[in-house]
């Protein structure tokens, strides 16, 4: 069963910017579609963003032109580089594969923004 370990969380203020990791084990990790994923408080888990295994990129409408997201293959990692952040970014960030998340969900990571 693959593992994914989700770190780079923490507080920031508004309008500034964190880089979240997610590192997965196991094999052929390259084949498959990477998304991010958060769940605010008293919220459920929503997509935010995607990157195909060749590089192509989908982003949810509120972060657009705001969050970047990039894998690097060859660490079986992604990343998601978090710019401008609002208040409303607040959540725990997962990752996992997309747009079906079939993997076990690891423990994610804290972003708290603060205004």
């Amino acid at each position: 069963q693959v593992q994914v370990v989700e770190s780079g969380g923490g507080l920031a203020q508004a309008g500034g910017s964190l880089r979240l990791s997610c590192v997965a084990s196991g094999r052929f990790f390259s084949d498959y579609t990477m998304g991010w994923y958060r769940q605010a408080p008293g919220k459920q888990r929503d997509w935010v963003a995607r990157v195909t295994s060749s590089g192509i990129a989908n982003y949810e409408d509120s972060v657009k032109g705001r969050f970047t997201i990039s894998r690097d293959n060859a660490k079986n990692t992604v990343y998601l580089q978090m710019n401008s952040l609002k208040p409303e970014d607040t959540a725990v960030y997962y990752c996992n594969t997309g747009p079906a998340h079939i993997w076990t969900w690891g423990q994610g990571t804290r972003v708290t923004v603060s205004s």
